[in-house]
């Protein structure tokens, strides 16, 4: 374990959590490693992986007892990807639109795109990204971006309504840090603190509570739009990758757990899925009246993948590609009732 990781994580999540964290993920082998104080952009972007899995964890009850699981067996998880959601839309406050917001900073890091997957039937474009450092070591992003464009006008007109207040939680010394790691490809550790600090913040709901008429409009169309009303840009979901999803997926249904009915299987083969369904969370609506209500929808899930290699004319690497059906389906985990 690379020191100046550890000592990032503990900033940000305090000692106690970092260390049982930290032991249950695994961590990149062969990364670019910094001198002690000077971490690397790897380094720093692994950190910020951690810290957003830590969100995972206390949002999702069913993906917390699987760790839980994992941890008193004496594995690890191998922290795979995260996924977040974007709209791409013009009216949408001081947040730059789609997944813009994001590649400004993940550029920094070191990630680059590794795949753009149309996922027509939802209305959206995924897109996923990988470290240039370590590719298969540090988790990928798979960064969506929503097309309010493909729906109706009054679909749009409650888009609007939704995402027109949305504050840019980046803020202005964080981007020219950012500049400075994209330069050098190392900070100074009290500056690579202030800037995980600062991006844990962009993966939040960064527009105001949505009207529930507007909440409804948007669910009669759309269920990932609908999503996004409530949890705006957080973590849709984090993904373990294991060696047998269809065996991990039947055992998990033995004890109970909410996984999904079927086992997605790219059209390679080589890309292999399955999820739990999203828990459950309360959100606050405002009512025409003005009055506050509170409702349960679907929050962040926790997802699994197998990876197989390429073929060995390509080099016999790991597949880190994704798959536009697999995708669409494990998107479903979602979906509420309109």
């Amino acid at each position: 374990m690379s020191r100046n990781i550890s000592d990032l994580v503990i900033a940000q999540i305090g000692t106690y959590k970092a260390s049982n964290l930290l032991a249950l993920i695994k961590s990149p082998a062969s990364i670019p490693l910094g001198n002690d104080g000077f971490p690397s952009r790897a380094e720093i972007a692994h950190a910020l992986n951690v810290a957003l899995f830590q969100g995972i964890l206390e949002r999702v009850p069913s993906g917390r007892e699987y760790t839980e699981d994992v941890a008193r067996s004496g594995g690890q998880v191998n922290f795979d990807h995260g996924a977040l959601r974007t709209v791409a839309w013009s009216h949408n406050g001081k947040l730059p639109p789609g997944e813009a917001a994001f590649t400004r900073f993940l550029r920094p890091l070191g990630y680059r795109l590794n795949g753009t997957y149309p996922l027509d039937r939802i209305g959206m474009t995924g897109r996923s990204y990988a470290h240039e450092d370590a590719p298969d070591e540090i988790a990928q992003f798979f960064v969506s971006e929503f097309h309010p464009e493909k729906y109706s006008a009054e679909f749009q007109e409650a888009v609007t309504n939704v995402v027109m207040t949305s504050r840019d939680p980046l803020e202005p010394r964080t981007v020219a840090l950012l500049w400075k790691l994209d330069r050098d490809r190392y900070l100074p550790i009290a500056e690579a603190e202030q800037v995980i600090d600062n991006l844990v913040d962009c993966f939040e709901r960064q527009h105001a509570i949505p009207r529930l008429a507007d909440y409804e409009r948007l669910l009669r169309e759309s269920a990932e739009m609908a999503w996004i009303a409530t949890e705006g840009n957080a973590f849709n979901h984090a993904t373990d990758r294991v060696d047998d999803v269809e065996t991990l997926s039947r055992q998990q249904k033995a004890l109970g757990r909410p996984m999904k009915d079927k086992v997605e299987v790219s059209g390679s083969g080589r890309v292999i899925q399955t999820a739990f369904r999203a828990d459950p969370v309360v959100r606050q609506f405002v009512c025409e009246s003005g009055v506050h209500v509170r409702r349960e929808v679907p929050g962040s899930f926790y997802e699994f993948i197998t990876r197989r290699e390429l073929e060995h004319e390509q080099g016999g690497k790991l597949d880190l590609s994704f798959d536009a059906g697999n995708a669409q389906a494990i998107f479903k985990m979602t979906a509420a009732s309109a």
